[in-house]
C-alpha cells in the first residue's frame, strides 16, 4: 500500500476516534451534592461504558430563576444543552415553545408506555409525543414520626383526622412540640395539599388543586380545610416561622417532635443521622389519604440538538429510563421509581412502602400531581395559592375569609 494510502487509512482512523471520543451530553441540573451527586455517577459510568462523556452545565442559584436565564440564552442562540433537570408546569412551557426534542421511537422501542404512570406522562409527553425521560416520583403526602415517642406514649399510627388530632393531643401534653414545621410557603401548602386530600378525596382534590373549579374553591368544604388548617397550627412551635425544612426534620431526629408532614425527601434526613426506618421512625401516609399519592417527579427534558448530538442525547434517555439507573438513584435520593416494574430489591421499608402505594395509585387513578409542588397548576396560580394558604396559616384572615380570598386569587391569577 502507498504511503498516501496508508496515511488516508490513518487520517481515517484519527478522525473516527476523534468523533467517538467528542461524542457527549451536556446536562444542566442541580443535584450537586451529597447522595444525590453519587447516584448520578450511575448514570455517568453508564453513558462513558458507552464511549459518552457527561459534561455539566454550570447551575447559578440552585436551578432556579437565574438557571432558566441562562438556559434561555442558550435556547435562542441556537446552542441548547442536551438534556435539562426540569420540574412541572416549567416543562410544558418549555414543549409549547417548540424547541423539544421527540423521543417517540425510542419510547416505543423500549415500551416507555406501559410502565410510567399516566399522571407523569402528563409532564413526560407533549401533543402526544414523549419530550422528557423521568427520573423518579417524589411523593408528598407523607407523615415522618419519632418511633420512640410514639411508643413512650403508646401511640398507633393515625388513620383518620380524629385519631391524627388524639394523637397530636397527647404529645403536645407530654411536653413536645406536636408538629414540627418550617414556616415557609411551600412548606405551608404542603400540608394544605394532605389535608385537602384527608377532608375532600380524591375527587375533591381534582376539582379545586387541579381544575381549579371556582365551586370547589368557595365550597363548606375548602372552609373545613381551613378550618383544620388553624387546627393544626395550635401544635406548631413559636419559632417555626421561616425555620428550613431539614430543621424541622432534625427536630424529629432528635426527639424534641412528634411528627413532621414532609415530602419523602426527609427520609434522608433521617438516614444521614444513621436512624432506620421502623426502628428509630416511622412513615406512613396523612391519615386520611391512604388511598391517594400526590407527587413531583424530576425529569430530563431534552432538547433539540443537531444531527451530531442526536445519539448522545437518546443513549442519556435510555440510560436515564434503564431499571438499574432507576434503582440505584432513588435509592439514595429517598424517591421511588418512575417506572412501574423496577424491583424493589435494594430500597428500604419507606421505598417499599412508597412503590408499592405508587403502583396501587396509579391502578386506582389516585395519583395526582401536588400543587404546593408546582404539578397541578402552572406557577402564578400555585403562588395565588401560597399566598392565602400563608396568610390564614399565620392567622391574617379566618377559614371564611380565606375561602373568599383563594377563589379571588385564583381567579386573577388565570
Amino acid at each position: 500500500m502507498s504511503r498516501a494510502g496508508i496515511g488516508m487509512i490513518a487520517a481515517l482512523g484519527l478522525s473516527t476516534s476523534i468523533a467517538s471520543a467528542q461524542e457527549s451530553v451536556e446536562v444542566l441540573h442541580w443535584w450537586t451534592s451529597g447522595g444525590e451527586a453519587k447516584a448520578l455517577q450511575v448514570l455517568k459510568k453508564d453513558l462513558e461504558d458507552q464511549g459518552v462523556s457527561w459534561n455539566d452545565m454550570p447551575v447559578a442559584g440552585g436551578g432556579g430563576e437565574q438557571a432558566m436565564t441562562v438556559l434561555r440564552a442558550r435556547v435562542t442562540s441556537g446552542n441548547a444543552p442536551t438534556a435539562v433537570q426540569m420540574l412541572g408546569f416549567d416543562i410544558k412551557d418549555w414543549a409549547g415553545e417548540g424547541v423539544l426534542a421527540n423521543l417517540d421511537e425510542l419510547a416505543a422501542e423500549e415500551g416507555w408506555e406501559d410502565v410510567v404512570p399516566e399522571a407523569l406522562k402528563g409532564f413526560s409527553k407533549y401533543d402526544g409525543h414523549w419530550i422528557a425521560a423521568p427520573v423518579n416520583v417524589h411523593s408528598t403526602n407523607w407523615v415522618w414520626a419519632n418511633k420512640a415517642i410514639f411508643d413512650e406514649l403508646g401511640l398507633k399510627q393515625p388513620t383518620n383526622w380524629d385519631e391524627l388530632i388524639a394523637a397530636l393531643d397527647k404529645i403536645k401534653e407530654a411536653g413536645y412540640t406536636a408538629v414540627a414545621h418550617g414556616g415557609q410557603a411551600w412548606q405551608d401548602a404542603t400540608i394544605f395539599d394532605a389535608v385537602v386530600m384527608a377532608t375532600g378525596g380524591p375527587d375533591f382534590y381534582q376539582a379545586s388543586m387541579i381544575d381549579t373549579d371556582p365551586d370547589a374553591l368557595g365550597s363548606d368544604t375548602m372552609k373545613t380545610v381551613f378550618d383544620r388548617m388553624a387546627q393544626l397550627r395550635t401544635y406548631v412551635d413559636d419559632n417555626f416561622s421561616g425555620r428550613d425544612w431539614n430543621l424541622a426534620t432534625a427536630m424529629v431526629i432528635n426527639k424534641e417532635a412528634g411528627v413532621q408532614f414532609m415530602g419523602d425527601w426527609a427520609k434522608g434526613e433521617f438516614l444521614n443521622a444513621g436512624k432506620v426506618p421502623d426502628t428509630d421512625f416511622l412513615c406512613f401516609r396523612f391519615p386520611g389519604t391512604q388511598d391517594a399519592v400526590t407527587f413531583n417527579s424530576d425529569q430530563f427534558v431534552m432538547f433539540q440538538v443537531g444531527e451530531d448530538r442526536r445519539d448522545a442525547q437518546l443513549k442519556l434517555a435510555s440510560a436515564v429510563m434503564s431499571p438499574s439507573f432507576q434503582s440505584a438513584f432513588n435509592v439514595v435520593k429517598g424517591s421511588v421509581p418512575a417506572r412501574t416494574d423496577v424491583p424493589n430489591d435494594d430500597f428500604d421499608a419507606c421505598g417499599k412502602k412508597g412503590m408499592a402505594e405508587l403502583a396501587a395509585a396509579n391502578d386506582k387513578g389516585t395519583l395526582f400531581g401536588s400543587m404546593a409542588h408546582g404539578h397541578s397548576v402552572p406557577a402564578g396560580v400555585k403562588n395565588a395559592m401560597y399566598d392565602v394558604i400563608t396568610a390564614h396559616f399565620n392567622g391574617e384572615y379566618d377559614s371564611a375569609t380565606a375561602v373568599e380570598e383563594l377563589v379571588n386569587a385564583v381567579e386573577s391569577a388565570q
